[in-house]
């Protein structure tokens, strides 16, 4: 098995370059690289070939992880078409949005006080699916439209949606205890 580690991810599982990927595909080549380049299999190997192994499947690992994760690969997708969603010059955003997230942040820290914190912290996760939801459909389109621009505003609106995700999670693991 020769690996490219010039290659895309995409290319790596023979994918398409799109932000719509078939997942079974994804997962089967991914566990077929695993279990070609497991380094258990170059046990006898020369050290040189026991390092390629290692990096091999360091890389799979790493690309799968990538485009398994909706997120990650659409940010992933924006840097192969050479656009940054980290510039931190770069600060507007839709006013609207912005006020949707301090309402959802402003629910968030009120979340623990209400009479079943439980049912409020369920309450803000639904929102923030539905967020999510709505950033992947508009990401998709935006994307398949050669669109980077509102790609990037969209991939933006879906990191804040990622972030009080898990947010949520972490009060509710404190709250289960």
């Amino acid at each position: 098995m020769i690996v490219d580690f010039s290659k895309n991810h995409f290319d790596l599982f023979d994918l398409a370059q799109r932000y719509e990927l078939d997942e079974t595909q994804l997962t089967s080549k991914y566990q077929t690289l695993q279990r070609e380049l497991h380094p258990d299999r170059f046990a006898a190997a020369t050290d040189a070939e026991k390092r390629w192994s290692l990096q091999a499947a360091s890389l799979v690992n790493e690309a799968y992880q990538t485009l398994k994760h909706p997120l990650n690969r659409a940010t992933y997708l924006l840097g192969l078409n050479g656009v940054s969603v980290d510039e931190e010059t770069d600060t507007q955003m839709d006013p609207m949005f912005l006020m949707q997230q301090m309402e959802l942040r402003e629910a968030l820290g009120d979340a623990e006080a209400t009479p079943d914190p439980l049912k409020a912290l369920d309450s803000i996760a639904s929102e923030l699916s539905s967020g999510v939801r709505n950033c992947q459909t508009k990401f998709a389109d935006a994307a398949e439209g050669g669109d980077w621009a509102a790609a990037r505003a969209t991939v933006r609106e879906w990191q804040f949606f990622d972030k009080l995700k898990r947010e949520v999670k972490a009060i509710e693991s404190r709250l289960d205890y």
